[in-house]
């Protein structure tokens, strides 16, 4: 990709240019053992600074928690905030660290699922979560994984410099990305027997919405997976990484197809994909993105939650 347009290199963005450039330096010079340590600390000191993440946390865990005790949920609220410390380090190591520094650290179970899928000539959504782990876990699948053809989708970022550098990044480890409402440049992708990378877990606004359980909570859901899987008969495969406690580890699960999917009904698919996010979490609770309003738009009459 060509360097980026003189428009960024203003003075304005300069922060974020040398943000970037020592979370490059830090992720060459500095061992993943200790770049997990840094990221726990920084996760606690934004915890202490960012106000407001925290309070939609503290919501999010009480909706989706109410049986644990409110110190429980208070250990869960801290480990989640060192885990997102921990997923800004997991980022530089997706964009910039060598296959060797990576290469032993996951366990990926299941690729045959993802082949073999690949195989019926319909193309493949491989459906994620917004896990802090979801970056490291991209690199890790086109490591795994490196010839097949991998498109991203993401959501662009208001920050131009980060925009750049996502696109950058992102293009050199897994091919073009694809903005999330680009939905054309999706088709093309699965008609062409892509893979199309996909995270649906946020709240969604806009129409071809529905309310589906998410946790026993109604979650405004995108039934954008149900819509993409009518429109080109691809297989929709479930990924998941998994930072394992107390290591530097991971597991990677790619798992079986989901049969019978789309169904005729939108609400029933989303209700069936929000359940296995649902067992995702439970696995690794402080891994998920709590700091998101995940229940923002609430149906018709209901009151607002954040």
């Amino acid at each position: 990709m060509p360097g980026p347009p003189p428009r960024l290199l203003a003075p304005r963005h300069w922060p974020t240019w040398i943000a970037l450039q020592l979370l490059r330096a830090a992720c060459a010079l500095v061992p993943v053992r200790g770049l997990h340590a840094a990221g726990r600390v920084l996760g606690r000191l934004f915890m202490h600074l960012a106000a407001r993440r925290r309070r939609i946390a503290d919501i999010n865990l009480g909706l989706c928690f109410p049986d644990l005790s409110e110190s429980q949920r208070a250990v869960l609220r801290r480990a989640h905030f060192e885990s997102l410390g921990v997923g800004i380090f997991e980022f530089a190591l997706g964009w910039w660290a060598p296959d060797a520094k990576l290469r032993d650290l996951v366990q990926t179970e299941g690729l045959e699922h993802l082949r073999a899928a690949l195989e019926r000539g319909r193309g493949v959504i491989l459906l994620s979560a917004h896990f802090t782990t979801l970056e490291i876990g991209g690199r890790f699948l086109a490591m795994q994984a490196g010839d097949l053809p991998l498109n991203a989708m993401y959501r662009p970022n208001e920050n131009p410099v980060l925009e750049h550098a996502i696109r950058d990044r992102r293009s050199a480890r897994f091919g073009a990305p694809i903005g999330r409402d680009d939905v054309r440049a999706m088709l093309r992708a699965l008609r062409k027997n892509g893979v199309v990378w996909y995270a649906f877990d946020q709240n969604y606004r806009r129409k071809h919405r529905v309310f589906a359980p998410f946790f026993g909570v109604p979650a405004a859901t995108n039934t954008a997976t149900s819509r993409l899987a009518q429109a080109t008969g691809a297989a929709v495969v479930p990924f998941y990484t998994r930072r394992l406690p107390g290591t530097c580890r991971y597991v990677q699960r790619i798992d079986a197809p989901l049969e019978g999917f789309p169904g005729s009904d939108a609400e029933a698919d989303a209700a069936r994909l929000n359940a296995l996010i649902e067992d995702w979490v439970r696995d690794a609770p402080e891994q998920y993105l709590w700091t998101h309003r995940r229940f923002r738009t609430r149906p018709r009459g209901e009151p607002k939650l954040y």
